[in-house]
C-alpha cells in the first residue's frame, strides 16, 4: 500500500492584524505567545509562524528583544519549526523587518512576494469601545496602508538572509505574486524546491473562492512544475473551508489566530491549539496524516533546529 499523504500544519499564533479588543484569546505577552505556540505544537502544528507584540498593550512590534523573550522557551518546550515573520509592520523598512530573522537565524521566515494594498479597516466599525487607545486608529487607518515589498526589497532581504540557510514561506496574495516569485527564481534569488503560501481573503488580495484556489494552484504548477510545495491560508471565515479543500488537493494548511479569530461561524476560538485540533481532525478523518516537525523538515529541506541562533 502507498504511504498516506502527509499534511504539514502551520499555525500563525498572533500576527499583526487583530487587536486585543477583538478576542481575549489573542496572545500578546511573551508568556502567552510561548504558551499558545507550545500548545499548538502539541496539538499537531509542525510549523509555528511567529510575530511579536508589545507586552504592555498588545501593539505590533518588530523589536528583536521582544522575540528573545519567547523564542528560546518555545524551542526548549517543543520540536516545532520556528518561522519568523519578515512582515510584522506595514510602516517599517525591509531592513527593519528582517532584523529578527538576522539575529535569530530561524529555520524559516516569511517573504511577501510583492507590494499590495493591505487593509482590514472594515473591522473598525464592529467595536464601540476598545481595550487600548492605539487600536481603533491602527485598524481604521489600515485603508491608507501599502504593504511594500518591491523587487529591490525582496532582493535585499534574500541577499541578507542567504548566509543563514533560511527556507522562505513565500506568501502570495494574488496570482501576480507567483509571477514575481518565478522571476526572482530566474535571476537566482531563490532555489527549488520552494514553499509557497497561497493567501486568500485579505482586502487588497485575491478573494477566498475555491475557484481562485484552483486557479492559483494551476498557475503555480505551470510556473514551478514539481519544484515547489504549497500551503493555503484562508482569512477569516474562509479559514477552515479552504484548509480542508487544500488538504484534499495534496496541499498543506495554515491556521491560527493571526488569520482568523473564530473556530466556527460566530464563535470565537479559545486558542490557537483549538484551531489546530480542528483542522487535524478534519485532515485525518479525510484520510491523510499530519506531518511531524521532523517530517516537515525533511519534506521542505530545512537546515534543522540545531542551526538556529536562539
Amino acid at each position: 500500500m502507498s504511504r498516506k499523504q502527509r499534511v504539514i500544519i502551520s499555525c500563525a499564533v498572533t500576527g499583526a492584524i487583530h487587536t486585543p479588543t477583538m478576542s481575549a484569546a489573542l496572545p500578546y505577552t511573551a508568556d502567552d505567545i510561548a504558551r499558545q505556540a507550545i500548545e499548538a505544537a502539541e496539538a499537531g502544528a509542525a510549523i509555528l509562524h511567529l510575530h511579536a507584540r508589545r507586552p504592555q498593550d498588545g501593539g505590533v512590534t518588530i523589536d528583536p528583544e521582544v522575540f528573545a523573550a519567547f523564542l528560546p522557551r518555545i524551542k526548549h518546550e517543543s520540536n516545532a519549526v520556528i518561522n519568523i515573520s519578515t512582515g510584522g509592520s506595514l510602516k517599517n523598512t525591509i531592513e527593519e523587518r528582517i532584523a529578527p530573522a538576522l539575529r535569530f537565524s530561524p529555520e524559516m521566515c516569511s517573504m511577501n512576494m510583492g507590494s499590495m494594498n493591505f487593509s482590514f479597516h472594515p473591522l473598525a466599525d464592529r467595536y464601540s469601545s476598545w481595550k487600548f487607545d492605539w487600536e481603533k486608529s491602527y485598524v481604521a487607518d489600515s485603508k491608507t496602508y501599502i504593504f511594500r515589498n518591491t523587487f529591490s526589497d525582496i532582493e535585499n532581504a534574500a541577499a541578507a538572509l542567504a548566509p543563514h540557510g533560511i527556507k522562505f514561506e513565500h506568501e502570495c496574495y494574488d496570482v501576480g505574486h507567483l509571477y514575481n516569485l518565478r522571476f526572482c527564481m530566474d535571476i537566482g534569488l531563490f532555489k527549488a524546491p520552494i514553499f509557497i503560501q497561497f493567501i486568500f481573503g485579505i482586502l487588497g488580495g485575491i478573494g477566498p473562492e475555491i475557484d481562485n484556489l484552483v486557479f492559483m494552484k494551476r498557475t503555480a504548477d505551470r510556473l514551478f512544475g514539481h519544484d515547489y510545495h504549497w500551503s493555503v491560508l484562508g482569512a477569516g471565515g474562509a479559514q477552515m473551508n479552504l484548509a480542508t479543500t487544500a488538504s484534499q488537493m495534496q496541499g498543506n494548511v495554515r491556521v491560527g489566530l493571526e488569520d482568523s479569530l473564530f473556530i466556527s461561524r460566530g464563535k470565537l476560538a479559545k486558542s490557537n491549539a483549538e484551531q489546530v485540533t480542528k483542522i487535524r481532525r478534519i485532515v485525518e478523518e479525510l484520510g491523510a496524516e499530519v506531518a511531524s516537525p521532523d517530517e516537515a523538515r525533511e519534506i521542505l529541506g530545512l537546515k534543522g533546529a540545531d542551526k538556529v541562533a536562539f
